[in-house]
């Protein structure tokens, strides 16, 4: 659903300059009379917020903006306060409180640098991200992973909203891209009134888990067949050279104090990388990148360095990959997983079920599939969804299966030659007018966007 190294929704003012709207009236229409804070008042503003922390205001924003790290008492579990509690990481981009908030979620840990997303950007507004629960610092004590579902972060965005639409009472806008897309879905879900309006960037729609047809066939289709052809080989040459290309990773490990517990051992994961390998590299790369690809010929160093640099190698290690578990358990509890074609790797197999989310979570913790999750929030994008705004790049195979919205001022949006990075900026002329002319109608703007 997303590739290994983090590519998160995060646009300079450079990137989305020709995107930038100056509303006349940026809050709605049923905006109630606020008093206006000063530069000086939000710091007191913030440490007036009951359960509100505020850790620190860092440097480094762009002019015009204020940046802090926050940290926002948060109950384990929504359903049962006597439960315990956790300390939510948030961090805000003040700007004024007569401007939209974009509410933005990674759905991973928080990005601690002062970067604005793309709607933040093009509406010029507050920014407030919510770390989500499980990652990051923002883990409940006790680590009870049957509080890692949906429903529970969902309500954590709520209490989130709640608490800063005392501050920010104009327009709010929510956003995220891949698994912070799918966040920022699956909060409309259950608190469909909080915001105004949802930007969804590269978010897949797994509906049935059980068959994962639609990303074979992407896989089997997307972009040109030398590409294509020269990607099942260096898949084939890989295993084929599998003890020398262990070897690297295993001394690699040793050089790295890291080991394979998790996932079993270097040679497991290195199979389940060359597996997901054409799906990393359609991912974030193009039919021009086929090029880079070695051939049968390519040195044993060349081929483990590609390797690594499209699937990362280090995040199957136990280093890295322990703290993408709340990750890989939700996969396998809620949100489902992907498939990949695998015929031309006929003979060269040893883990032919390896690549499922249960390899990557360590067996103490209890794994149950819930087949009615998103079977649920597709039915209700569909059927009762409004506002909700879907971008995606065309070459993306994490959106073989994408959200269909239905009727009520929503809209799918393609990128043509765009793949998990795709942005508002890479579509066409006509779709990004009308993506901008949606932000504002949804934000109040009375001004015509120029795009």
């Amino acid at each position: 659903m997303r590739t290994w190294t983090r590519r998160r929704l995060l646009t300079s003012t450079a990137t989305a300059a020709g995107l930038a709207v100056t509303a006349a009236a940026p809050a709605t229409a049923g905006t109630r009379s606020r008093t206006r804070l000063g530069d000086d008042d939000i710091l007191t503003a913030l440490h007036a917020l009951p359960g509100l922390r505020v850790i620190e205001e860092r440097q480094g924003a762009e002019p015009g903006y204020r940046f802090f790290v926050l940290g926002l008492r948060q109950p384990a579990d929504h359903a049962n306060p006597e439960a315990g509690s956790f300390e939510q990481r948030l961090t805000l981009l003040h700007t004024s409180v007569d401007r939209p908030t974009v509410l933005f979620s990674t759905g991973y840990e928080a990005v601690l640098t002062p970067r604005r997303a793309e709607p933040t950007v093009i509406l010029g507004g507050n920014q407030l991200q919510v770390e989500h629960r499980f990652f990051g610092t923002s883990r409940p004590a006790n680590a009870d992973f049957s509080l890692l579902t949906i429903r529970q972060a969902a309500d954590d965005h709520h209490r989130v909203v709640h608490l800063f639409r005392g501050l920010y009472r104009g327009a709010w806008i929510s956003t995220g891209s891949s698994k912070g897309g799918m966040t920022s879905v699956y909060h409309r879900r259950f608190h469909p009134r909080d915001v105004d309006g949802t930007v969804a960037y590269s978010a897949p729609d797994n509906v049935d888990d059980r068959d994962d047809s639609a990303y074979v066939r992407f896989l089997e289709s997307v972009g040109s067949a030398e590409c294509r052809e020269a990607l099942r080989t260096v898949q084939r040459e890989a295993l084929l050279r599998r003890s020398d290309l262990v070897a690297r990773y295993e001394a690699w490990a040793a050089a790295n104090s890291t080991s394979f517990r998790i996932v079993g051992s270097a040679d497991k994961a290195l199979e389940i990388a060359v597996v997901r390998a054409a799906f990393m590299f359609w991912q974030r790369n193009t039919t021009a990148d086929g090029a880079s690809i070695p051939g049968p010929d390519s040195g044993t160093d060349e081929l483990y360095a590609w390797l690594d640099d499209i699937t990362g190698l280090a995040l199957y290690a136990d280093t890295a990959l322990q703290h993408y578990v709340p990750y890989f358990y939700q996969l396998g509890t809620q949100l489902g997983y992907v498939g990949f074609p695998v015929r031309h790797l006929s003979g060269l197999l040893r883990y032919p079920d390896a690549v499922e989310p249960r390899t990557f979570v360590p067996r103490d913790i209890p794994m149950r599939f819930d087949r009615d999750a998103m079977p649920d929030v597709d039915r209700w994008v569909r059927r009762h969804g409004s506002r909700l705004l879907f971008v995606n790049g065309a070459q993306d195979p994490a959106v073989a299966e994408a959200f269909r919205p239905g009727p009520r001022d929503s809209r799918i949006l393609w990128a043509p030659d765009s793949n998990h990075s795709t942005a508002i900026a890479g579509l066409s002329p006509a779709d990004r007018a009308e993506a901008v002319g949606m932000l504002t109608r949804w934000t109040g703007g009375r001004q015509t966007p120029s795009v």
